[in-house]
């Protein structure tokens, strides 16, 4: 009974742990995103990107995921084209939003809307966050970083 009593509260508070890192994510997702990328995801065709369907085709990406944690920081500069529609306006970085905020959000956008990381890809983490941050990136650095696949 114990056992099954113990794997209870192990699963609830996971499940628990995984609701509040996303409602995190989806809080800073409204308040830094949304008015650009639009409450679905579905950006603003020819003006902002879609994130819906496209951040997991992103991490699936050689350097996806290094791109994604540098251009929350930073923001990003240059042209892109997504499903045909190009893209050329600047992003604006996040660099003072906390480390641990940015990998929540980065976490919402991977699974929202039906996302799904790909395949052996974990979340995102504060640390991860940190790391880029370390690096100094900046919005032109960003476009260099973007996975050739995606231009």
């Amino acid at each position: 009974m114990n056992k099954v009593l113990t794997l209870g509260i192990l699963i609830g508070s996971s499940v628990l742990g995984n609701a509040l890192a996303q409602g995190g994510g989806a809080r800073v997702y409204v308040a830094y995103c949304q008015g650009c990328h639009q409450a679905a995801g579905q950006g603003n065709k020819g003006i902002f990107p879609p994130l819906a369907k496209h951040v997991p085709e992103i991490l699936a990406a050689k350097g996806g995921r290094e791109y994604l944690a540098s251009m929350m920081i930073a923001g990003l500069q240059g042209p892109i084209q997504v499903y045909g529609v190009k893209y050329n306006q600047v992003m604006p970085g996040f660099a003072e939003v906390n480390d641990a905020d940015l990998a929540g959000v980065l976490n919402y956008v991977a699974t929202a809307w039906g996302n799904k990381f790909p395949a052996g890809q974990n979340t995102f983490t504060g640390d991860e966050l940190k790391a880029a941050r370390d690096k100094k990136p900046n919005a032109q650095s960003n476009y260099k970083l973007r996975p050739k696949t995606l231009k």
